[in-house]
Formats: structure tokens, C-alpha cells, sequence
């Protein structure tokens, strides 16, 4: 199994995730290229202004993994998953996985969505964006998997030190009723410091959450909206942007409820087609934005943003 190595020294973190990830960050040395120019300012964030708001994407990891029919389209013919490949320029043998939260500077809020790996796989692209753990005011968490949580806090303590957490309600009893180690670690000694929500509700002034279950029991999607713009930050509704978003029937591993799953993708992306309203996935090619396009006959075409936000 292959690396794309950026220009970072690299860590292999396993932390329950939901797909293997290269961490970037390990240890202070992207820090330091961040700070001293060394990489673009853009190779680890990407920043756009959405109304008010600033948003970030921040790639916390990356990695090249084998045998992707065994997490994507597993309900179809090898055949038609070699052939989709093609068609879409990708080979069938290998993918490149991405995880990217978000931040976004909302008045006077710093909301970060999820924390990736580890404070290393967080903290380097955050201070590309100009962001201290201390600066960050809320912590959001989509869902409860391994590669979302693994950031809010290490043996040093909590990560992330003045922030208060938000996560969904449905999301945290299930999990809380589940033997996991990662959960009870990181998430659980959060609790009394948690606001627990459902469908709908605030987040900050602008932010709302938005039910997206199946891939976890509880997963949520969170609508920015700000001046006359709006943008979905859609977590793991679709985790690949061939394999699962164009094909949202197609059945991907780590959907915990593959039916209901199916049934967030399709709705998700009827709404984004829709409304022609940018999204943010945390698996989508870095930097992990753009629209959605209907394709053919209950198919969708990912198309990435170029300079739109920029304008």
C-alpha cells in the first residue's frame, strides 16, 4: 500500500477511523513550513468567503488504499464498478482518500467542524488558516467515527481548550450504548460540557443542523448561511465522489445503516441539484468543495468549485 506524501513529515494513525489515513503534521515540522513559507499558502487550507462568514477547509490527512470495491459499490459487479472507473478517468485497483474538516469564522465565533486523527492532524492546517486551538470558540462534531472525534483531546488534555462542543443528540445515545474505546476516550469526558441537538436547530447565528442519518445513527449535516449565500458542510453523506456520490445507491462499507444512508444521499443531493448549493464533503478531493449535477437516471455528477468563491 502506497503513500502520497505531502510535504509533511507522515504518521500512520489508525484511531477507529473510517478510512486508513496519512496524518499530516506529525510532530511540529509542518507547522514550520506553514510558518516559514515552505509550502503554498493553500496546501494544507483553503479559504473563501461565504456572506459574513470565512470559511477554511483543512486537509487533517490523506492516503492511498487498495481494493476500493471493497469499501465502494459493493453491491455491484466488479465489471460495472471497472467500468464506471474508466469512464471517470480512476483506476479500479487504488484510491486516494481525503479528510478534511472545516472552520468557519462566524462573528465572533470560531466554529471548527470535526477534528480529524489527532491534535497533529488538525492543528498544522489550522494554523495555516490563522487559528490557535485556544482561538477556537465551538467544536462541532457530524458524527462519532474515529477520523471526526480523534482531535478533541490527547494524554496533554483537551485540544481545544475555551471551545464548547455541539453534537447531535440521536448521534450521542447511540453511540453511548455502543462498547467503543475511541468514543469513551475522546467524546464521552466531553459530555457535561456538550449541547446536545436535533434536526434544525442553531448551532451560532447562521449555522443549522441538518439530519443526514444511516452513515452513523445520528450523522448530521450543518447550512451556512449568511447575506444572500449558502453552503452545506455534508460531512460523510457521500464518501467518494464517483463511488458513492454519483451512485448513491451504491453500498459503501462504512455506512452503518446502508438503507438509510441510501436514503440521506438522495435526498442530500436532491436538495443540492436543486438549489445549485456549493458543499463542503470530507472525502471529496481537497479541497473538498463544489456543486452536485444531475447525471443520468438516478446519478449525480460531482463538479468541483474552481474560482467561485473567490469572486
Amino acid at each position: 500500500m502506497s503513500d502520497i506524501v505531502l510535504p509533511t513529515r507522515r504518521r500512520l494513525l489508525g484511531a477507529g477511523a473510517a478510512l486508513p489515513v496519512l496524518a499530516l503534521g506529525a510532530g511540529g515540522s509542518s507547522i514550520a513550513l506553514a510558518q516559514e513559507g515552505a509550502a503554498t499558502p493553500n496546501a494544507i487550507k483553503h479559504t473563501f468567503t461565504l456572506g459574513e462568514f470565512e470559511v477554511s477547509t483543512l486537509l487533517a490527512g490523506a492516503r492511498v488504499f487498495e481494493d476500493p470495491q471493497g469499501t465502494f459499490g459493493m453491491n455491484v459487479e466488479a465489471d460495472e464498478f471497472a467500468a464506471v472507473s474508466e469512464a471517470n478517468f480512476i483506476p479500479a485497483d487504488a484510491a486516494q482518500a481525503y479528510f478534511t474538516p472545516t472552520v468557519v469564522r462566524a462573528g465572533d465565533d470560531i466554529v471548527l467542524f470535526d477534528t480529524g486523527f489527532g491534535p497533529d492532524s488538525i492543528l498544522p492546517p489550522l494554523a495555516a488558516a490563522g487559528i490557535s486551538a485556544e482561538d477556537v470558540t465551538v467544536v462541532v462534531i457530524t458524527h462519532m467515527h474515529g477520523d471526526h472525534i480523534s482531535g478533541l483531546s490527547s494524554d496533554a488534555g483537551v485540544t481545544f481548550p475555551n471551545a464548547r462542543y455541539v453534537t447531535g443528540q440521536v448521534e450521542f445515545d447511540a453511540w453511548s450504548g455502543m462498547d467503543n474505546d475511541n468514543f469513551k476516550a475522546k467524546v464521552a469526558p466531553l459530555a457535561e460540557k456538550m449541547t446536545f441537538i436535533g434536526d434544525g436547530e442553531d448551532v451560532v447565528s447562521g449555522i443549522t443542523s441538518m439530519a443526514a442519518y444511516g452513515h452513523s445513527p445520528g450523522h448530521m449535516a450543518y447550512l451556512l448561511d449568511s447575506g444572500d449565500k449558502q453552503l452545506l458542510i455534508a460531512a460523510d453523506f457521500a464518501n467518494h465522489y464517483v463511488w458513492s456520490l454519483a451512485y448513491p445507491d451504491w453500498e459503501v462499507r462504512f455506512d452503518m445503516d446502508k438503507a438509510a444512508a441510501t436514503a440521506s444521499r438522495k435526498k442530500v443531493l436532491a436538495m443540492l441539484e436543486a438549489e445549485r448549493m456549493p458543499f463542503i464533503g470530507y472525502h471529496m478531493p481537497f479541497p473538498g468543495y463544489g456543486y452536485v449535477e444531475a447525471g443520468g437516471e438516478g446519478q449525480y455528477r460531482y463538479v468541483p468549485a474552481s474560482y467561485q468563491m473567490s469572486l
